[in-house]
């Protein structure tokens, strides 16, 4: 299995269902700004179809969000949504989790925070991606993607537990992340940059 074709025609996908659904134009219609952040923006997606989205409004509506996500619903195949209410956290955000089945029944995972422009972490994800794509070269894509891909079925590792462990303690397998989270626990992605 070549995984940089593997990813790529994973990355292809995810572009794909993200012109399908048109989940973009949705968020966008009641004044919304997009950010794509995570393992999609830095072309590291592998095994895990997610497709990570940091949404920005003025204020944070509960009505409009809902709004969106009632169209959403209506128009998509949406298997689940999930909604967490992080408004008075100090995230100040409202958190949309949906699971989507696309043409080829595959299930994707769209994590949709939407987040209140001007609050603590506004731009706080999207420095860190921008971070990690600086600093990928060739080998650290091939490691990261063979990680990912090596992680068993079933298991959830954050992406940003795997490029901490890469980017910091130089790990190169997937046995070495399991030693490296044990010792290196990641308490806080939100405060970690490579």
């Amino acid at each position: 299995m070549n995984i940089l074709k593997l990813a790529e025609k994973n990355q292809q996908s995810a572009w794909n269902v993200l012109k399908e659904t048109r989940i973009i134009p949705a968020w966008e219609s009641v004044g919304a700004t997009v950010n794509l952040v995570g393992s999609l923006k830095s072309g590291l997606l592998m095994k895990s179809r997610d497709i990570d989205m940091h949404i920005y409004t003025g204020k944070l509506d509960i009505a409009e969000s809902f709004s969106v996500m009632q169209e959403l619903a209506k128009r998509l195949p949406l298997k689940e949504i999930h909604y967490i209410n992080g408004i008075d956290t100090e995230e100040e955000c409202i958190e949309w989790h949906a699971l989507y089945e696309d043409k080829e029944r595959n299930t994707w995972k769209f994590d949709m925070i939407h987040i209140r422009r001007g609050s603590k972490y506004d731009g706080t994800v999207e420095r860190a991606t921008s971070a990690i794509i600086k600093q990928l070269t060739p080998e650290l894509r091939q490691t990261i993607l063979q990680i990912k891909y090596d992680v068993p079925q079933g298991m959830l590792i954050p992406g940003i537990e795997i490029y901490h462990a890469v980017f910091t303690g130089g790990v190169k397998t997937y046995e070495e992340l399991e030693q490296w989270r044990k010792s290196n626990p990641l308490t806080n992605s939100l405060d970690w940059l490579p």
